[in-house]
């Protein structure tokens, strides 16, 4: 699909646990570079097929857009945001939701990677303002 839609994709050949980078992604968040943060880290993975279990590559994409190195550094080793993390997968658990990425509005779920149009259908339905 990336590469019908020209996008870039690297060969995934590791699945990594990437509990820290979701903490570090939380903090991100704080800052108002959740999607940035997210954006880096989703790049690092599946095109430059990036260790996300490492937290010198979780501290670099945390520095590549703009966050202090030395607070990620202390939001990873003080596992500043685990309790976060855990509350987002109680609550993704508890909706039902086993695969990313998953999208869910007023309980309806649509999950895997679909097209922009089912998406968009989703939102439609359920009556979720559009940025085009």
């Amino acid at each position: 699909m990336a590469s019908n839609l020209g996008l870039p994709f690297g060969e995934v050949v590791f699945v990594y646990n990437t509990r820290l980078a979701q903490e570090v992604g939380c903090w991100a968040e704080t800052k108002n570079k959740g999607a940035a943060f997210h954006a880096a880290a989703f790049f690092a993975y599946f095109v430059e097929a990036k260790n996300l279990a490492d937290s010198l590559v979780i501290e670099d994409i945390a520095i590549s857009i703009g966050l202090d190195g030395e607070t990620a550094r202390n939001v990873i080793g003080q596992r500043l945001f685990k309790d976060q993390v855990a509350a987002d997968w109680n609550l993704a658990v508890g909706n039902g939701i086993k695969a990313v990425p998953s999208f869910m509005i007023n309980q309806e779920r649509m999950v895997g990677a679909q097209s922009y149009e089912k998406l968009k259908n989703l939102m439609f339905r359920h009556k979720v303002p559009l940025k085009e």
